[in-house]
């Protein structure tokens, strides 16, 4: 029991000792001990001129002592001996009644305290013990969390010390520039004062060397796509629009390629500030219509789908005709096999960092994907893989580093959810998620050069950023 329960029984125990002594004290103490009662509770009727007698001595439901005497006449014992002595003996027991009373007042409010401290002891004991519970839950997941994230952050050490060396490397080129930039200024002052083929050999290495630098850089595996940029609202729902991933820094040309079906217009733009302006540049009126939307500018041709058939179109813009068509062996065209959107999106042609891909869908292959490496002069199919992932099941598809990666959707919540690899012939399941900003996809390519998903999305022509994983080569590498 605790200390405050001890003395609130301490207390209690003295109060119940008082009572008795009170009434069977008493009556000896005025010489009238020989009045019996029935009981502490029954009341028995004496005349006041038998003398002095203790009527009862009891306790009241509250546990407090009440002591009842009765007094005789007033002129029949006034001067007596032991009315005096009794007089004085009730005016002690009045006073230990009163302070019986405010102890027991006090005793009452103490037990309520106790009572009230020991609920909330009990209350901060539980929350203690919760604490201590959750404390330990909290501590296992959260190393857990940490531990997962250290054992994906490993692989990437490597990496780093690579891209450490790198950024130094970046650096001292950054201040060969300033240098160079510094001496070239002076030059536009003063003709003459430096040698130039000295100052052309500098900038000659510098750019080798940033060349080598950046074909460290190998091929990379989707991690994250972000965006999208709207870059302009445009045409009906279903469309294409593209630039050239082998075009030179200076040629950054647009084509744009309206509708999906029924239409041979191109229109091409010289910038992409023109094309967001509206300022064409040139307008090229295809010898045959395409189907779908899924078509491909690389190299400097445009590549294309015939209309209800499985025929590959190669047309040079410089040239203005065509150079190649071929038939894609068993594709199946006209809806067939299409995208979960339709639009005659059977066969959908595609670049990336390795060359021109077309995807499409057999029955040999029950109606699911194939991936075809084509020669882009013959159109020839150099190399296939046949997936197993059906191709009415894919929203859209696009190829990075020989990786094709298909969307489970063209409408809101699309993700990559499915990714083959043609270097080791295996697939794998991906949840990489992107945002459907206008809710209907009908176009989405990737461009090496750019390092971006080019996509339709209901009428508006925007951009994608991707987040690769790459690997650096080293000087070990083989």
């Amino acid at each position: 029991m605790s200390p405050p329960l001890l003395k609130l029984g301490a207390v209690l125990s003295t109060m119940a000792m008082i009572s008795n002594w009170m009434s069977q004290t008493l009556p000896s103490l005025v010489g009238l001990n020989t009045t019996r009662l029935s009981t502490p509770d029954t009341l028995t009727q004496i005349s006041p001129k038998e003398g002095w007698q203790v009527y009862s001595s009891a306790q009241d439901p509250d546990g407090r002592c009440i002591c009842t005497v009765v007094a005789p006449e007033q002129n029949l014992c006034s001067r007596d001996a032991k009315s005096r002595q009794l007089r004085q003996l009730l005016e002690k027991v009045q006073n230990m009644s009163q302070s019986i009373e405010v102890l027991n007042l006090r005793t009452q409010r103490d037990f309520q305290y106790v009572l009230k401290m020991e609920t909330q002891m009990k209350g901060l004991k539980a929350k203690f013990r919760q604490i201590e519970d959750d404390r330990k839950t909290l501590m296992t997941k959260h190393f857990q969390e940490l531990k997962e994230k250290m054992d994906e952050l490993l692989p990437l050490i490597p990496v780093l010390e690579q891209y450490k060396t790198d950024a130094k490397l970046i650096t001292q080129f950054k201040e060969e520039i300033r240098n160079l930039s510094a001496v070239l200024t002076g030059i536009q002052e003063e003709i003459g004062a430096y040698d130039y083929e000295e100052l052309h050999q500098r900038v000659l290495s510098l750019e080798t060397r940033l060349r080598d630098c950046m074909k460290k850089l190998t091929c990379g595996k989707l991690m994250k796509i972000t965006g999208p940029i709207t870059v302009k609202t445009s045409g009906t729902r279903f469309g294409a629009w593209m630039t050239d991933p082998l075009a030179s820094e200076k040629n950054n040309r647009v084509w744009y390629m309206d509708s999906y079906t029924n239409n041979k217009i191109v229109r091409e733009y010289k910038s992409m500030a023109d094309f967001v302006s509206g300022a064409e540049s040139r307008t090229y009126n295809l010898p045959f219509k395409w189907a779908g939307t899924n078509h491909v500018v690389y190299n400097g041709s445009l590549y294309f789908n015939k209309y209800q058939s499985n025929i590959i179109i190669k047309y040079s813009f410089d040239m203005g005709r065509v150079l190649a068509q071929r038939s894609l062996e068993y594709a199946g065209f006209h809806n067939v096999y299409p995208y979960t959107w339709g639009g005659f999106s059977d066969i959908d042609l595609m670049a990336d960092e390795i060359g021109l891909w077309a995807v499409y869908a057999t029955n040999q292959n029950a109606g699911n994907i194939v991936i075809s490496q084509l020669n882009q002069d013959t159109l020839e199919v150099t190399k296939s893989w046949s997936t197993g992932y059906p191709k009415r099941s894919a929203g859209e598809s696009f190829m990075i580093c020989g990786t094709l990666y298909v969307t489970n959707s063209h409408l809101t919540g699309a993700k990559v959810y499915y990714s083959y690899s043609t270097k080791t012939s295996t697939y794998e399941y991906t949840d990489i998620p992107f945002h459907n900003q206008y809710f209907h996809i009908s176009m989405l390519d990737y461009n090496a050069r750019d390092r971006a998903l080019y996509a339709w999305n209901n009428g508006h022509q925007v951009l994608f950023n991707v987040t690769l994983f790459h690997i650096i080569k080293t000087e070990d590498d083989t």
